[in-house]
């Protein structure tokens, strides 16, 4: 699973390969990395990696985490793409974004740039564990841009397309 984090106001990325207590994990475009993490009471971990122990203290503020880790703060504001594709987001020029609902294979792309769209009509379809599903539009529009490519591998809230 993949997670897009906000940290102290930096971008990044943590895909987690597998969960605690034996993490693993990838940072960014760093390797792949290991911890053992123990929960010993509520947000407190302790964390056991690369021979080092720490005690993470987190914390839930109005704007996401406070993170609390050997004396040094970090403000954390995680998104998960898989929340964002129940809620498609909306653009400052009106513009509705198309989001894949689950990781999937795209099968057909049945719009293009500048096409008109109605409310129902189907855009893109994606396979899903040998079942194919055709996200349509939610109303009248215009196709401002497309993402999607036929025969690639999407993951969940990746941007398909962009409706005006």
């Amino acid at each position: 699973m993949k997670l897009h984090l906000t940290i102290d106001g930096a971008e990044n990325h943590i895909e987690l390969l597998a969960r605690a207590p034996d993490c693993r994990f990838r940072f960014g475009e760093g390797a792949e990395s290991a911890a053992h993490v123990e929960t010993p009471e509520p947000g407190v971990y302790s964390i056991l990696m690369d021979g080092r122990s720490y005690d993470a203290r987190v914390e839930e503020s109005p704007g996401g985490l406070i993170v609390a880790i050997d004396g040094y703060r970090f403000e954390i504001e995680v998104h998960d793409p898989r929340r964002r594709a129940r809620q498609p987001a909306r653009h400052g020029d009106g513009g509705r974004e198309v989001v894949a609902p689950m990781p999937g294979k795209v099968i057909r792309v049945l719009i293009a740039p500048g096409d008109a769209v109605t409310a129902g009509q189907g855009l893109v379809v994606v396979e899903a564990m040998k079942m194919q599903n055709e996200l349509k539009a939610q109303r009248d529009g215009r196709v401002q841009s497309v993402g999607a490519r036929e025969g690639a591998t999407v993951a969940a809230g990746e941007l398909l397309a962009i409706l005006e």
